[in-house]
């Protein structure tokens, strides 16, 4: 199973985007993307690539599950 892990961009340099979640820095690239990135955007970012553009509310939203579902013990039986 693959996962899609939304992101906050912290730098944009070019097409490659510093994002950070919860202490976590990755390099992304942005070269999939349609629309304009800011820093301060969250994206949607799987296999070193964004792939969407979210809305804070959204990212929130779905980071929120997965904390839950961390603390929960992973999801892992």
């Amino acid at each position: 199973m693959c996962l899609g892990i939304p992101m906050q961009v912290q730098t944009i340099d070019g097409d490659l985007a510093v994002c950070e979640i919860d202490g976590v820095k990755r390099e992304a690239s942005l070269m999939l993307l349609s629309e304009a990135v800011e820093i301060g955007d969250f994206v949607l970012i799987h296999a070193g690539f964004a792939i969407s553009r979210l809305d804070e509310q959204d990212a929130e939203e779905t980071l929120a599950l997965f904390r839950q579902i961390l603390a929960e013990g992973g999801g892992v039986e």
